[in-house]
């Protein structure tokens, strides 16, 4: 792909469009998905959504008692399987009881993550936003690679995030063994390498027809600010001193059902056919930051996490950590 490629379409969709407004034509009856981090904010609005229009939906769960609990007043063809996409083992597991269960996969919402987490280690010592964020989904949809191929027109959706803008890819030091931790540098090349991971996989799912794209579903307050103390997001400028959502939340924030909006259009809108590896955000392809814009802070996406030499080098390099762990 090529910056060009970063192009919105006029989608006719918004930043506050729900995910029920961006299906409500479609009918998803004899599709499979799978949704990590599906209980729970933008993920269990995406299971609710698609399983509504007849997808039948399995949800990977760490904590099946959480998972029922929070699955329970959904309707639809949804099932749960116990998976930790910080323990490979865990993950190989999952994606063969999958491979038991399902004939071919459709849809692979890499939706579960950590935000801003303290410095901990996870699989062979890889930093954990990075572990979990990109090198989980990376085992898993490699895990789940015979499905994807086996269904017709396959798509496989990474959530990023704006704070791709952070950083690129620490290429020297991904793993922070000689870098001094920053959490949210961290969580920010976590969230390009999402990016770059939808953009190379793009280019190997073309013999099966299939698509992947990335995308930015917004500020929202979900459980992935658990790790954020009072303090720290009245300090960013998501809350007011007496801890209430702040005046520019309340305007720029959505709802957890209009988080999952971007997510379930690039899982199945027609109008990205042809758009292999964009990054997407309100329901539309993003444009390319303007650097000198007012919203470059938030709106748009950096040239760096839609690089296809970077996405190459992260595929090559990721390979490797994976057939090492």
């Amino acid at each position: 792909m090529a910056l060009s490629d970063q192009t919105p379409l006029q989608s006719g969709f918004h930043a506050k469009s729900s995910a029920a407004e961006v299906l409500a034509n479609i009918d998803l009856t004899g599709k499979t998905a799978i949704v990590t981090g599906g209980y729970s904010g933008i993920g269990l609005e995406t299971v609710r959504a698609l399983a509504a229009k007849g997808a039948k939906v399995f949800v990977p769960v760490r904590s099946e008692v959480k998972a029922k609990e929070n699955l329970k007043d959904l309707s639809g063809d949804i099932h749960t399987a116990p998976v930790d996409l910080a323990d490979l083992g865990s993950i190989r597991s999952f994606a063969e009881s999958m491979k038991g269960e399902l004939t071919h996969l459709d849809l692979l919402i890499n939706n579960a993550g950590v935000m801003a987490s303290p410095e901990s280690r996870v699989g062979p010592g890889w930093e954990s936003q990075f572990g979990i964020c990109h090198m989980g989904h990376f085992a898993l949809t490699h895990g789940l690679w015979s499905l994807l191929e086996n269904a017709s027109r396959p798509r496989v959706v990474a959530l990023s995030s704006t704070a791709h803008k952070l950083t690129d890819i620490n290429w020297d030091d991904i793993n922070y063994t000689k870098t001094p931790y920053d959490k949210w540098n961290a969580y920010g090349q976590a969230k390009t390498a999402n990016a770059l991971f939808a953009n190379a996989l793009s280019r190997r799912l073309q013999p099966a027809d299939g698509l992947a794209f990335s995308v930015h579903p917004g500020g929202i307050f979900t459980p992935l600010q658990r790790h954020l103390p009072q303090e720290e997001m009245v300090a960013l400028g998501f809350l007011d001193e007496s801890g209430e959502p702040s005046e520019l939340a309340k305007a720029g924030f959505k709802s957890p059902e209009q988080g999952a909006s971007t997510t379930v259009w690039a899982a199945i809108s027609p109008q990205l056919d042809g758009c292999p590896g964009v990054y997407c955000e309100d329901a539309d392809i993003a444009a390319v930051t303007d650097p000198d814009g007012p919203m470059a802070r938030f709106m748009g996406v950096d040239p760096h996490a839609c690089n296809d030499e970077s996405a190459e080098r992260l595929w090559t390099l990721s390979d490797s950590l994976l057939a090492n762990a």
